[in-house]
């Protein structure tokens, strides 16, 4: 008897993935299996198997890879400060190459012939994944049902999900919803209202952020921990990178910080409007930058600064994974094992202010900087060093 060939669907338990998976029953000879990777977001597990059940899957995967998202491609994001466009933190960016790394993992060890994702035809994610999955398994076919089906419109998945027996939430009736992605980085908001830019965000929107007028009169207080460039622990606690990024989203994101309303310019050559929540991520971001402040000297501070425009572009495209992006990020981490201490943060209705940095290394010199002792520093050379300069300009 021949085998049933296999299909490795990235499946969230919603209404697209749910719509895509009876899809793939009706248009491939193939056993679907569903999988699932939990970086955070809010997921509900039992859904997941509960709606992936009702149309007869067999194999429904959910892997937690929450600790392995925040270390492994967070934290190296974090250190080379990367911000595309001046303001989005990647959030969405960050998670897609993890999830078709471990998607094409589940494909060779049950030999499934393709893969497939719910990603629509005018998104990055779709460039995303599917980069992803070449890196990892270039023979492995994929399909991506948005650019092939004949469903048009959102009416279209409506009618199809009506005729075999898909619910359909009720704000999901009559006009598309809002397109929200979210994992223990960041959650994203698309659509509706927000595609006319000169709407206001309406507040209900937010998930993870108080707005700065209903945060909390009082400041919080918080020490980050930090060992080879990268967060350890809070306040003197050793903390797995998950806990720590949980923790400071929730510090953050009660105190009105990390919200973002940005038009961006997509890879595949149109603009979009988000709005953009990464409360706890914008804490790291700052409290490294910090760190660094007295722990790396000049020259590789500010090479890292002339690298990060193209360093941020490269994640936002979906080139994780490239021969460009891992050099970018060898020049990155050259210094990192000097990036030791802690910084101190205040937060305050939509602010983040430095407190304090402590720190063992010498980068930064007390007697250098002391307007009360001026030996260790010859004033005499700054003459020579300004008049080197006034030549240069007029070269």
């Amino acid at each position: 008897m021949k085998l049933k060939k296999k299909i490795i669907l990235a499946y969230s338990g919603g209404l697209d993935t749910s719509i895509i998976l009876k899809w793939l029953q009706e248009n491939y000879k193939a056993e679907v299996i569903c999988y699932t990777a939990d970086i955070g977001q809010e997921i509900n597990k039992k859904k997941i198997i509960t709606n992936a059940k009702k149309f007869g899957v067999k194999k429904i995967i959910i892997k937690d890879l929450k600790n392995t998202f925040v270390k492994n491609y967070v934290y190296p994001m974090i250190r080379g400060h990367a911000v595309y466009e001046g303001i989005y933190l990647l959030g969405t960016s960050i998670a897609r190459p993890l999830i078709a790394k471990d998607q094409i993992r589940v494909a060779k060890k049950f030999k499934a012939y393709a893969v497939s994702h719910g990603s629509t035809g005018k998104g990055n994610d779709q460039v995303r994944f599917e980069l992803g999955y070449h890196y990892f398994g270039p023979k492995i076919k994929i399909i991506a049902p948005w650019r092939i089906w004949n469903l048009k419109s959102r009416t279209d998945l409506i009618n199809y999900a009506k005729k075999h027996g898909i619910p359909t939430p009720k704000d999901k009736k009559g006009a598309p919803p809002f397109s929200v992605d979210d994992n223990l980085f960041h959650t994203s908001t698309e659509g509706k209202v927000l595609e006319n830019p000169k709407n206001s965000a309406p507040e209900f929107i937010f998930q993870r952020t108080k707005s700065p007028e209903r945060a909390p009169n009082k400041p919080s207080f918080i020490n980050i921990n930090y060992k080879n460039g990268d967060p350890i622990g809070l306040n003197g606690k050793k903390l797995s990178p998950a806990k720590i990024l949980d923790k400071l989203n929730q510090l953050a994101g009660k105190n009105g910080i990390g919200r973002v309303d940005l038009v961006e310019n997509r890879f595949i050559g149109i603009k979009s409007r988000g709005v953009y929540e990464t409360p706890g991520g914008t804490l790291l971001l700052a409290a490294h930058r910090a760190m660094e402040s007295v722990t790396l000297d000049k020259d590789t501070m500010h090479k890292k600064d002339k690298i990060m425009p193209r360093y941020a572009e490269l994640i936002y495209n979906g080139y994780w994974f490239s021969k460009e992006r891992f050099k970018l990020q060898k020049i990155i981490d050259q210094k990192r094992s000097k990036v030791n201490g802690v910084v101190k943060l205040k937060l305050y209705k939509g602010n983040i202010i430095i407190q304090s940095r402590q720190t063992s290394s010498n980068a930064y010199s007390m007697k250098k900087v002391s307007f009360e002792e001026n030996k260790t520093f010859n004033k005499s050379n700054v003459e020579r060093f300004i008049n080197f300069h006034k030549k240069k300009l007029r070269l």
